[in-house]
C-alpha cells in the first residue's frame, strides 16, 4: 500500500516534468512550479498538494492516467520505480500491468536534464551514510 508520502512524491515528481494534475471538480488542471526550492517542497506545491487532499478532489488524477488520488491512497496500490525512466508509477498490487506516465513524454528520459527530485536535507542524508558505514565496521568485528 502507497503511503501518503509516497503518493505527494509521486505527485512531486511528475510535476517537475510538466504533468499537471487534473480535477474533475471544476474541470482544472493544476502544475505548481516550483516544486522543490532547496531541501523542502515550494509554497506552491505544498499548497497544491494540501488542495488535493480535500475530500471534494480526490477524484484528482495525474495527466495521462486514470488512477485517481483515492485509488492511489487505498490498499490496492504502491508506488514503485518505472523500468524506463525510474520515475514514481502506481503499481496495483494484485499484479495487473498499469503503464507508466512516461509513455507518452516526447524525449523522455533525458538524461540529459537533472532527474526529478524531492526535498532531502544533505544533514539526514550524511546521517543515513554514517549510520551505514557504522553498521558495516559493526559487521567487521
Amino acid at each position: 500500500m502507497a503511503t501518503v508520502e509516497q503518493v505527494k512524491r509521486y505527485f512531486a515528481y511528475w510535476f517537475q516534468v510538466g504533468k499537471p494534475v487534473i480535477l474533475p471538480v471544476g474541470d482544472r488542471r493544476l502544475l505548481p512550479n516550483p516544486v522543490v526550492i532547496g531541501d523542502r517542497y515550494s509554497e506552491m506545491f505544498e499548497a497544491c498538494w494540501a488542495e488535493l487532499l480535500q475530500p471534494k478532489n480526490q477524484d484528482a488524477y495525474l495527466e495521462g492516467t486514470n488512477h485517481t488520488l483515492k485509488e492511489l491512497l487505498s490498499d490496492r496500490w504502491d508506488i514503485l520505480s518505472c523500468a524506463r525512466c525510474t520515475m514514481p508509477v502506481p503499481i496495483d498490487t494484485i499484479g495487473l500491468d498499469i503503464g507508466c506516465p512516461c509513455s507518452d513524454l516526447s524525449g523522455w528520459p533525458n538524461v540529459n536534464l537533472p532527474i526529478p527530485h524531492c526535498p532531502d536535507n544533505p544533514r539526514n542524508q550524511l546521517d543515513r551514510i554514517n549510520q551505514r558505514l557504522q553498521d558495516r565496521l559493526a559487521n567487521l568485528n
